[in-house]
């Protein structure tokens, strides 16, 4: 190689080395949400931890305005009327962000002035209650582990109602209609699975659990059939789908499980507090999503998979939302507080995420899962 090309790449090794990354590539690698927003407050420029933070896609976010998500007295607003007075970084914290399409506390909001756009601010956001939530994570399987002794001594005398359940439908399948044989099996498929759970009470302990590929979609479908055949048969159950999201890595009864208790505390939620327009929601959507620590372990596990239960029911008393899935705390007459334990426990199971946004009108259990990890094939029945 001739001297003067060996010295053209040497250059060109050093100038590469020493650049600076643009503006956009900086906050896009932020793991904090950070936007820019023009001299209008509307959205420029948004990175994926914003996406996240909105709940909306980076494209749906560059047409719309800040004031879309906050009310015009919100404390942000506050900042940013500074940072363009003072032209000077300003920042305040605890802020509660409330409205309709927004529902975050504790954060703190950071503003600082762009000077190539004149009026523009560039807003960060850091989630106190992201960190908040990650950290009673933790603490939800011990806090589960206060119902197994219970549970254990309960297993045997559920088993024999089940056997009789199981019984009775297979009775009434010998004369049933054509329509009705599809209830009697779902009788039976639900005694089944019932008993399995049961049989594998070990599920409390802290062996790993059995993961496969899981078409999500079909779970849920499972569980909004049950869902209306029974405790919801009253109210509106309303699909919002992500056809494209990929299948998660988990055990399909302990979804079926999580799914139908956060259905079931739903419908019991709307009912009991007389609302005539009882509507549960299930969603679907992709995310990036967080990666978390799992305890123990080098390991960090992506949950880019959203499923949201969400009712219009009354919301959960503030007072409560901390012990939300700790045994025996529950708002219901008669209650025993162990539906929400048992599902803390079978997603500390997957090694995945559940938070709980609650307001009258609107309370919302987001799961958050992982996708199969990779070269993990997937079944063609899941497509």
């Amino acid at each position: 190689m001739s001297g003067a090309r060996l010295a053209g790449l040497a250059r060109r090794f050093v100038s590469a080395r020493n650049a600076v990354p643009d503006a956009a590539s900086v906050l896009s690698a932020l793991p904090m949400p950070a936007v820019v927003l023009d001299a209008d407050d509307r959205f420029r420029f948004a990175n994926q931890a914003a996406e996240l933070f909105f709940q909306q896609s980076i494209a749906t976010l560059m047409g719309m305005a800040l004031g879309e998500f906050l009310p015009v007295d919100s404390r942000v607003f506050a900042v940013l009327r500074q940072v363009r007075l003072q032209d000077a970084p300003v920042s305040d914290h605890d802020l509660l962000l409330q409205s309709p399409k927004l529902h975050r506390s504790g954060v703190s909001a950071h503003g600082a002035p762009l000077p190539e756009m004149p009026g523009a601010v560039v807003l960060t956001l850091t989630d106190g209650s992201t960190a908040a939530m990650l950290d009673r994570q933790l603490n939800f399987l011990g806090a589960a582990r206060g119902a197994t002794a219970m549970a254990a001594m309960l297993a045997h005398e559920i088993k024999n109602p089940l056997s009789g359940i199981r019984g009775a439908a297979q009775l009434l399948e010998q004369n049933a209609s054509e329509a009705d044989i599809e209830l009697t099996q779902l009788i039976q498929d639900e005694t089944d699975r019932i008993r399995n759970l049961i049989d594998r009470m070990e599920m409390f302990s802290d062996r790993p659990v059995d993961r496969a590929p899981v078409n999500i979609h079909r779970v849920l479908d499972h569980v909004r059939r049950v869902a209306q055949s029974g405790f919801a048969a009253h109210l509106k159950i309303i699909e919002e789908y992500d056809p494209s999201l990929p299948p998660v890595w988990g055990n399909r009864d302990q979804l079926v499980q999580i799914l139908l208790n956060l259905v079931k505390n739903a419908a019991e939620a709307v009912t009991e507090h007389g609302r005539g327009l009882g509507e549960i929601h299930l969603i679907t959507a992709y995310h990036h999503g967080v990666r978390i620590a799992v305890p123990g372990t080098s390991e960090r596990v992506h949950l880019p998979l959203q499923i949201i239960v969400r009712d219009n029911g009354p919301g959960i008393p503030e007072e409560l939302r901390s012990t939300l899935f700790e045994p025996f705390v529950t708002t219901k007459r008669g209650g025993q507080g162990l539906g929400l334990a048992l599902v803390a426990k079978l997603v500390s199971n997957h090694g995945a995420l559940i938070e709980c946004d609650s307001r009258p009108g609107r309370t919302s259990f987001r799961l958050s899962m992982p996708v199969p990890p990779p070269g993990e094939p997937v079944p063609l029945e899941l497509d």
